[in-house]
């Protein structure tokens, strides 16, 4: 089932979420449920709350960049309690990004290019490793998302001033998307 995308303004993308257990009711649905709206709104990662679920929980899925990046061929993946423990801040990259959550706007983001993070499969499995490369700017993005931090907080405060009317608009409704979303109301 595609669910709509919660919108810049709604509460609970502001909230820290919470880790859950793997008697989580319907998890499986809801990990499907979420690939298929990250599928249907062309997204390459959709972290929980964006759905309206203040839950440790993000799926990735960067096979559709693989005609450029090979090495993500097949990746698609959800990450259950994850936490970043630490991050390599001695290599950083700027990079443009953009949200499900704050459609039309783009802005360059610093990230450091490597991460160490620790999380649970599908199977609760647990994970702990460390992260490089683009994989590193996507899971920071949607980590953030559990943490109750979006991608403008980490603009510079010249640019955040600068988008500050955008982002006023798209909590009053004021933005196009091509796909479901939710508002606050």
């Amino acid at each position: 089932m595609i669910l709509p995308i919660y919108i810049y303004g709604q509460p609970v993308l502001r909230k820290v979420a919470e880790d859950i257990t793997p008697d989580y009711p319907d998890l499986k649905v809801l990990i499907n449920n979420m690939y298929e709206t990250l599928d249907s709104s062309n997204g390459i990662g959709l972290a929980a709350p964006q759905i309206g679920l203040p839950i440790r929980l993000v799926v990735i899925d960067l096979d559709v960049l693989s005609e450029d990046m090979p090495e993500y061929k097949g990746f698609r993946h959800a990450f259950i309690n994850a936490h970043i423990l630490e991050r390599d801040e001695e290599n950083t990259d700027s990079s443009e990004e953009g949200c499900l959550s704050i459609p039309g706007i783009n802005e360059k983001v610093v990230r450091p290019t490597r991460i160490h993070v620790k999380y649970m499969d599908e199977d609760f499995n647990e994970h702990d490793e460390w992260i490089e490369g683009y994989l590193a700017r996507v899971m920071q993005h949607e980590f953030d998302h559990l943490e109750g931090t979006m991608f403008v907080d980490r603009v510079s405060p010249l640019r955040k001033n600068m988008i500050a009317g955008k982002l006023k608009g798209i909590i009053k409704g004021n933005f196009r998307a091509a796909y479901r979303t939710k508002i606050r109301r």
